[in-house]
C-alpha cells in the first residue's frame, strides 16, 4: 500500500467525533447521522431495501442501505474527507485493519482498496479530497440486489 492510501486508512482514526451508522446494526442510528453531517436525509424505496441518503453541509453524501428488517447492510459515501471508520464499521473494524495491515505489505504500489474478506467487502478509492467508499455484508444483502448497486 502507497504511504497515500495508508494515509487515507490513518484519517478516520483522526477524526473520532465523526458518528454513522454502524455497519451489522439498525437504522436507528441515521437520525443522529443527519444530525452529526448538518444535513438533510432522503429515503429511496426499492422492492428489496431502502437507501437514506444523507446530504451533509461539507459536501459528504452519505448512503445507507436498510433491509426491510431494519438492519444497516451496507454504507456508501463520497466527499472530501475519510469517516470515523471505526464507527462505521462497527463490529467489523478489527477485521478491516487486520486486512488493510496484510494488504499493505503484499502490494507497492497506487491502487484502489478492494477487500473481499469472510463477510465483509470494501471498496475505496479517490484521491485528494475527492474519496469513495463502499462496504457492505454480502451475506446480509437482500437476494436479487446487485453490488453495483450498492455505490
Amino acid at each position: 500500500m502507497t504511504p497515500r492510501l495508508r494515509g487515507v486508512a490513518v484519517i478516520p482514526l483522526l477524526c473520532p467525533l465523526t458518528a454513522f451508522a454502524a455497519l451489522g446494526g439498525n437504522v436507528a442510528s441515521i437520525e443522529a447521522d443527519r444530525s452529526q453531517l448538518n444535513g438533510s436525509v432522503k429515503q429511496t424505496q426499492t422492492a428489496a431495501y431502502t437507501v437514506h441518503e444523507i446530504k451533509g453541509a461539507s459536501g459528504t453524501v452519505l448512503r445507507e442501505y436498510v433491509s426491510s428488517s431494519g438492519n444497516v447492510f451496507g454504507v456508501a459515501w463520497h466527499g472530501q474527507f475519510a469517516p470515523d471508520m471505526r464507527r462505521l464499521l462497527g463490529a467489523y473494524f478489527d477485521q478491516y485493519t487486520a486486512a488493510v495491515e496484510a494488504d499493505k505489505n503484499s502490494h507497492v504500489g497506487r491502487r484502489p482498496l478492494n477487500l473481499r474478506l469472510p463477510g465483509l467487502v470494501i471498496q475505496t478509492n479517490g484521491y485528494m479530497r475527492s474519496y469513495h467508499m463502499r462496504t457492505f455484508i454480502p451475506e446480509q444483502v437482500p437476494g436479487g440486489v446487485k453490488e453495483e448497486e450498492l455505490w
